[in-house]
């Protein structure tokens, strides 16, 4: 038996992210820059308003004021999109709009609500200073700067960035593939109603979804029968179109338990027992020419989930271009005792709760039975306790890592003891394992 830190550093040794290509800003979303992206143009790339008022020469309207007002003659208007070249006259005014080009020597903008609105003379009744309301060529952006660095996500405000600046495509880490198998010849797809000795794949939603939750690409293929021929074919399939396989079930030592016969004899898959509960069945290796990364995860929905979160989840953002561990663990009291294996590590499935100004607490959420997935469903977190420990006191502190890539519980706070977002939780093999992004 190895224990979860071995398992875990030879799964972030052997991935490696996926080589960068080009990409259309529309297709681009979730993945990761793979060079700095450089502005193109200036932003703003001219003089324009920031506001809808009249533009003028700031010398002509200093001393305006309720009893005092200044009146000038209005040459007309400038709408946003507007092209046209202008020079604005000392003593004159343009009703501009927000957006719209700046005249050549005007220098600043009067609001409208400072005036009387007027469309040929305009009566304002406040000055502003020189440059008031004046969006300056270059003052957000100048042209050639780096405005995202490589290694940056690309979410809806970093594409809206890219593409001001002169972008409609970029290099980047493409979202890994990952087709999802679940295998035995009791499975029946969701919503269909099981007879004696069937039972529903929720394996196969539930993982796919878990991938789709980290921001890759992901595709199940439900009900592979348990015998070798079809288990074999099925991952001959699934190789050509997928960057990573995950399967479900036949990992155990049962007589029928087909996945394990056929990797067992493939690539360079190797199948352990790992000192953890719940998912002690584990294995880990790759098939093809390509290397593509496979994970067999045990049947029973717990297991196979707690597995996704502690071994897929950091490969797969490797895989992406990502740090492999992006979410903060927190620290948290237990409200009331319960036992732990010997020599395993135990990940509790744990609601998380908090009050003011006190340390945020845990407590088991229901059943920890590796097929319970009503205690799955309403927890916010996995306790880790720890292989030497057996007995969990109330009171007793424990490391909560989140579900989902979440922060434990919708009141978690950073942890007490200074760890951050992205702290592994793990061995010291596994942390060199993880290096950086790339």
């Amino acid at each position: 038996m190895i224990d979860v830190h071995e398992h875990l550093a030879r799964i972030l040794s052997t991935v490696r992210t996926l080589p960068p290509t080009r990409r259309a800003l529309d297709n681009a979303q979730g993945c990761v820059l793979a060079e700095d992206l450089r502005s193109r143009v200036s932003l703003p790339g001219f003089d324009n308003s920031a506001m809808d008022g009249y533009v003028v020469h700031s010398s002509d309207v200093e001393r305006a004021t309720e009893k005092f007002p200044v009146r000038l003659p209005v040459e007309g208007d400038i709408a946003a999109g507007d092209t046209t070249r202008r020079r604005l006259r000392p003593g004159r005014t343009y009703r501009i709009m927000t957006g719209a080009p700046m005249p050549e020597s005007a220098d600043a903008v009067v609001p409208v609500e400072q005036t009387d609105g007027g469309v040929e003379r305009v009566t304002i009744y406040e000055g502003v200073p020189h440059g008031r309301h004046v969006r300056h060529q270059g003052e957000d952006v100048g042209e050639g700067q780096v405005v995202l660095k490589a290694g940056t996500r690309l979410g809806p405000r970093q594409l809206a960035l890219a593409a001001a600046v002169g972008h409609g495509d970029a290099l980047v880490i493409p979202l890994p593939r990952v087709v999802v198998i679940s295998t035995g010849d009791e499975l029946i797809d969701p919503g269909a109603v099981p007879g004696f000795g069937q039972v529903v794949d929720s394996n196969g939603p539930m993982l796919a979804a878990a991938a789709r939750d980290l921001g890759v690409v992901a595709t199940r293929v439900s009900g592979v029968a348990d015998d070798e021929e079809t288990v074999a074919r099925v991952l001959k399939q699934q190789l050509a179109r997928a960057d990573a396989i995950i399967t479900t079930g036949g990992v155990s030592m049962g007589a029928y338990d087909a996945v394990k016969a056929v990797l067992s004899t493939l690539g360079t898959v190797q199948f352990d027992r790992v000192a953890m509960q719940p998912g002690k069945p584990q294995g880990f290796g790759t098939l093809g020419e390509e290397e593509i990364p496979v994970f067999t995860l045990p049947g029973n929905p717990v297991s196979s989930m707690v597995s996704f979160e502690v071994f897929v989840a950091p490969a797969l953002r490797r895989m992406a271009g990502r740090n492999a561990f992006e979410s903060a663990p927190v620290v948290a009291r237990a409200e009331e005792g319960f036992t732990s294996p010997a020599a395993k590590t135990q990940f509790a499935r744990v609601v998380v709760t908090s009050g003011d100004a006190e340390p945020l607490r845990v407590r088991l959420a229901g059943g920890q039975g590796s097929h319970v997935l009503g205690s799955l469903a309403d927890a916010h977190g996995l306790a880790v306790v720890p292989p030497e420990v057996t007995e969990v006191a109330s009171g007793d502190e424990l490391l909560v890592l989140g579900l989902d890539g979440t922060t434990p519980g919708d009141h978690a706070a950073a942890a007490p003891d200074g760890r951050s977002p992205g702290t592994p939780w793990f061995g010291a093999a596994a942390v060199a394992a993880a290096g950086s992004a790339t």
